[in-house]
């Protein structure tokens, strides 16, 4: 009995450091501000820290997010990101930001974020918001969660779930979002699917979509766009 109680133990303690380690790794000093290192010859899980003799206010800093983005494009809307890449003061804090433009009935179309939780807060127009769940089991279907946001709502999507924003108004509208990771990484479920490179196998998607091979190889053919 003492050994299977040692081995539950053991058991549930790796269950919880594996919860416990499912997002961003906490910091080990006061930051870790990241330097430009795409030509560096090690490649490491986030970015290499920069000296911290030489941080200053600017490292931590970033304009702009007062400026639209052009929301100018087949799916009408328009994300600007502060995430790491821009802001190399993120560096192992676990958070990033950003700002999404939506033309009247623009849409930010299915996508998912392998890597964060989004919390969604609109601050103009009126959005048709929602994610799904993972796949339930057999002969069940994944159930969608939706909501109208108003300026001052506030929505979140769950870390990894398909989730989408859609303008039900005439005019613009502007949200604002945060994200648990330093990088949380995006999938636009359509791009990704039929605008691979090189592309999935029309004979994969035909069967997976129950669909004739040539309305496979229509979606395929067209332009898909990233509105990040």
């Amino acid at each position: 009995m003492a050994l299977k109680s040692f081995v539950l133990t053991i058991a549930i303690l790796a269950v919880v450091s594996s919860i416990s380690h499912a997002s961003d790794p906490s910091p080990l000093q006061d930051f870790c501000v990241a330097v430009n290192d795409s030509m560096a010859a090690v490649f490491v899980n986030g970015k290499i820290c920069k000296d911290p003799k030489v941080v200053n206010a600017d490292d931590f800093f970033k304009s702009g997010l007062n400026i639209p983005g052009n929301t100018s494009n087949q799916v009408g809307s328009a994300v600007t990101a502060v995430n790491v890449g821009n802001l190399p003061g993120l560096n192992t804090l676990g958070i990033s930001l950003v700002r999404i433009d939506y033309a009247p009935y623009g849409l930010n179309p299915p996508h998912t974020h392998p890597r964060a939780t989004e919390v969604l807060a609109v601050l103009e127009g009126t959005l048709y918001v929602g994610f799904v769940l993972s796949n339930p089991g057999p002969n069940m279907k994944n159930k969608l969660f939706t909501k109208i946001l108003k300026p001052g709502d506030v929505f979140v999507f769950p870390i990894g779930l398909i989730h989408f924003q859609f303008n039900i108004g005439k005019n613009k509208a502007v949200a604002f979002a945060g994200l648990s990771s330093q990088n949380p990484g995006v999938i636009t479920i359509a791009n990704a699917v039929f605008g691979s490179d090189p592309p999935i196998n029309d004979d994969v998607l035909a069967k997976a979509f129950q669909v004739d091979k040539k309305v496979i190889d229509y979606l395929q053919s067209q332009f898909w766009w990233d509105n990040n």
